[in-house]
């Protein structure tokens, strides 16, 4: 039997089942009972409930029927003109099954190109009378005026530390996780508000049974905080051959991408003990050197001309 995946186990079905964006959840609720929607751009950042407010809006409008009425389409996988003028229009010419209209919707729609988008622009016209366009985007400034202009936009909040907690104990108590309160703080800081990443790194640390702190950042192949910031304040020191031993072990015996790094010390600069200036002097190295490392530069050199930046700034 296939291992079910949480993050579809615990997919929530029902809108008041979504963890908050209460501001979009109560104007579609109006519109289920309706039984109409216009047009409409779900806009925010990944894992904060896009799809699933999709998914759970067509079950609420079409019921037993909403697979037959609802068409998903990945555009960061099918991004060209060919998909808006094939599958798209295919899908929306043909009449809906037992209701006025179909939903079709269009995920991470940033990433379809101009012509797509302006294609895309026509069909959603055309096809008015029997078929309701959602378009989800981390960006919506990449999506084209005209296409905007025929939608209603949403933007979806960030998820709050108590947002989080909710999800997490939600998993914990329908699987009997055993999981320490610093470990969910961990999970929290890691996965940065999006909770795709929260039911995997969950299911991924379940299995190894109490989830410590310690486990969450050794499953996820994540800098622990604690070592980062030990690293710097050895620099700060003047200690620089053994802050370079730290951050060999980092690269090499904990096997860390040099971008988690950066990002890490991203992190911890603006708690380091030093003036507001140092901080932004330091701030502007970091966006180069991460500029470098995503233009191929070596890991290991282009993280250890950043940490001799920190000498400059020694106590």
């Amino acid at each position: 039997m296939p291992l079910d995946l949480w993050v579809e186990k615990y997919r929530p079905q029902k809108l008041d089942d979504i963890i908050n964006q209460r501001h979009v959840i109560e104007k579609l609720r109006v519109w289920v009972n309706q039984k109409s929607v216009p047009n409409m751009l779900f806009a925010g950042s990944a894992g904060v409930g896009k799809t699933t407010m999709a998914l759970a809006l067509a079950k609420g409008l079409f019921g037993d029927t909403w697979k037959e009425n609802f068409s998903e389409t990945n555009a960061s996988d099918e991004r060209g003109i060919d998909v808006v003028r094939g599958k798209i229009k295919d899908f929306a010419r043909v009449m809906p099954i037992g209701t006025a209209f179909k939903i079709v919707f269009l995920d991470e729609a940033d990433a379809l190109t101009p012509e797509a988008q302006q294609a895309l622009r026509r069909t959603i016209e055309r096809y008015s009378n029997v078929c309701r366009f959602i378009l989800s985007c981390n960006y919506s400034s990449r999506i084209i005026e005209p296409v905007q202009s025929r939608c209603v936009v949403f933007r979806f909040k960030s998820l709050t530390k108590p947002d989080i907690e909710i999800y997490i104990n939600r998993i914990a108590q329908k699987e009997n996780l055993e999981i320490e309160k610093e470990a969910v703080d961990a999970i929290i800081d890691l996965c940065e508000g999006d909770l795709r990443k929260v039911a995997n790194l969950l299911q991924a640390c379940a299995t190894h049974g109490k989830i410590t702190k310690e486990l969450v950042y050794e499953t996820s192949a994540q800098a622990k905080p604690d070592d980062i910031r030990q690293m710097l304040k050895t620099v700060l020191t003047g200690n620089f051959e053994d802050a370079r031993k730290q951050l060999f072990n980092l690269t090499i015996n904990q096997g860390l991408a040099g971008e988690d790094i950066i990002k890490n010390i991203h992190k911890e600069l603006f708690n380091l003990p030093i003036e507001e200036k140092a901080k932004i002097d330091l701030l502007e190295k970091i966006g180069e050197y991460e500029f470098r490392l995503n233009q191929g530069g070596t890991p290991e050199i282009q993280l250890l001309a950043l940490l001799s930046q920190f000498l400059k700034y020694k106590k």
